[in-house]
């Protein structure tokens, strides 16, 4: 030594060899002087020296100035804003040793970029959170079970209506219902399987459909140890599935039976069509459609299938449609009964039967009859209309009896041939108004009128169920009596010239009181008389007693009887 204190370095040499010790550092750092000023810094401080320069971070500083206060190394975390969004940087602050006592050692800033660490982690608690909500969202519960074959885990939600602590430690077979299916259990698989469907019994004691999707779970060596997977609650979707399928068939149904029906052009044909058509569609014993008459009574429209259960027609009368599709018990059958509609009038009654024994008619059976019978309530009107218009063409159109052309072109030929085939009299009375000309002079057409109705109600009257009156035109009427005695006929028509005392109150005036001629030739099938010639023989009966003086009936003499070969 040679006595002299040693050199100190030039102020350049000094800043060089901070810098390069700082370069050693991987992050951030800088070397600043107890002012502020940075003396250094490192490759990567260029940005941080850059910001203190302009004292653009007032958080750093403020975390300086704590470790100089304090003398104590301060960590911190500084967030600095970027155009790529925040940058998270951990701040370390060595102050410079001595500083209360005026030294002036530096002050050193290290830093560590936490930007990247920080995303991972919000992003795994983000990941994690996401994971949990897709899983609660995709399926109804997740499960584990262990190499015991019971649940080791549920879901907290628990599951089939019960909690999670009502399961856990139970076998998993308990919850299946049909286990004979399955070898081995879908919880206790040694296989993955993805979307198997089970059945489930649930709380209530009711039966889910279950999608399973599991994972067999292994040990180290290899040893089956469970299964872990998650369960979604499919029986929703099932039920609206089999809904929509149920529907469809409907739909194809009521197609067939709607086309069956269209085919025909007859009201009648429509309705025979549908009853057969409907009856084979639902598997019934048979199929009975009612319709409403002119009369405002239920007739049988038509009929397919076995004998109808004695009831059912009183069944049809009590229907009001109040309830749309209802059943009711008739004898030993479950009767169907819907009401046909037209312009929310019913006009009709469409029923369908089988025996009890085969079970109640389900939801569909009912919606199905239902849409039948409201393509039937047009169907019902037609016939309906049809029948007015062929009473209209039969009967006359004031008194409501049937006309000329309907009792001698339908009604006794029908009679007629009935009569001989099953060996039985009839007889044929021709009636005529007296004097009825002048009630219509002296009165006016309404008094005639009121007398032709007051006759139509005296024959009414005077006549039995199953004898058939009709009015021939004008004044003149007809009366066709079966299965009566010739003794029996001369009564009826005495009784009715008796009766006939009565319409003198119509009468023109007194010299011509109005009153009935009534002419009747008697039937016998033993004689093989011709209906012509049986309706002539009337007709000159009536005349006879007009010539003789009005007022009275004539028998016409009966024709000989003859072999049948003759």
């Amino acid at each position: 030594m040679n006595g002299k204190p040693p050199s100190t370095p030039a102020p350049e040499t000094a800043a060089d060899d901070a810098e390069a010790m700082l370069q050693g550092y991987p992050g951030v750092a800088v070397l600043m002087a107890r002012d502020g000023t940075v003396l250094a810094a490192n490759s990567k401080g260029a940005g941080l020296k850059a910001l203190l320069g302009r004292n653009s971070l007032p958080d750093l500083a403020a975390l300086i100035e704590r470790a100089h206060a304090d003398e104590a190394i301060a960590v911190g975390v500084v967030t600095l804003a970027s155009q790529q969004g925040d940058v998270v940087l951990e701040a370390t602050v060595l102050p410079g040793t001595g500083t209360r006592t005026g030294a002036t050692a530096p002050t050193a800033v290290l830093t560590r970029d936490l930007t990247m660490e920080r995303n991972l982690r919000t992003a795994l608690v983000e990941s994690r959170q996401r994971y949990k909500d897709l899983v609660d969202m995709s399926s109804d519960f997740a499960w584990e079970t262990g190499a015991d074959g019971a649940f080791a885990f549920v879901s907290p939600q628990g599951a089939l209506g019960y909690r999670a602590d009502e399961i856990v430690g139970r076998p998993a077979v308990e919850f299946i219902s049909n286990p004979e299916d399955f070898s081995p259990l879908p919880f206790l698989s040694e296989r993955d399987l993805n979307n198997v469907e089970i059945w489930m019994r649930r709380e209530d004691g009711r039966i889910s459909c279950v999608q399973l999707s599991a994972r067999a779970l292994f040990d180290e060596v290899g040893q089956w140890r469970g299964a872990r997977g998650i369960c979604r609650d499919m029986t929703e979707d099932r039920d609206r599935e089999s809904a929509l399928a149920r529907a469809r068939q409907r739909d194809q149904l009521l197609g067939y039976i709607v086309s069956t029906v269209r085919d025909e052009v007859d009201p009648a044909n429509m309705l025979a069509a549908a009853a057969s058509a409907t009856g084979r569609a639902l598997g019934a014993t048979g199929c009975r459609i009612y319709h409403r008459g002119v009369d405002d009574r239920l007739k049988i429209g038509a009929h397919h299938g076995g004998e109808a259960p004695r009831g059912l027609d009183a069944a049809a009368e009590a229907c009001t449609g109040d309830q749309g599709v209802e059943t009711t018990q008739v004898m030993d059958d479950l009767v169907l009964v819907a009401p046909t509609h037209y312009r929310h009038t019913i006009n009709g009654v469409l029923t369908m039967w089988r025996p009890s024994g085969r079970g109640d008619w389900d939801d569909d059976h009912r919606l199905l009859l239902g849409d039948v019978a409201n393509q039937l309530g047009i169907a019902n009107e037609q016939l309906a209309n049809h029948e007015r218009i062929v009473m209209l063409s039969l009967t006359d159109g004031m008194t409501g009896l049937l006309n000329r052309r309907a009792f001698f072109e339908e009604e006794l030929p029908r009679r007629f041939e009935r009569l001989q085939r099953n060996n039985q009299s009839a007889a044929l009375f021709y009636i005529d108004m007296d004097n009825f000309k002048r009630v219509n002079d002296t009165h006016g057409h309404q008094t005639g009128d009121e007398a032709i109705m007051a006759l139509r109600d005296l024959m009414r009257e005077y006549s039995r169920p199953g004898d058939e009156i009709a009015r021939l035109g004008g004044d003149e009427f007809a009366m066709w009596l079966d299965n009566i005695s010739a003794a029996a006929a001369t009564r009826r028509a005495a009784t009715l010239i008796e009766a006939s005392q009565g319409l003198k109150r119509f009468s023109g005036d007194a010299e011509h009181p109005l009153g009935i001629s009534v002419g009747v030739a008697l039937f016998d099938p033993a004689t093989h008389e011709a209906l012509d010639h049986l309706i002539g023989r009337a007709d000159e009966a009536m005349y006879a007693i007009k010539r003789a003086g009005k007022g009275g009936f004539h028998i016409a003499p009966s024709p000989p009887v003859k072999p049948a070969s003759s």
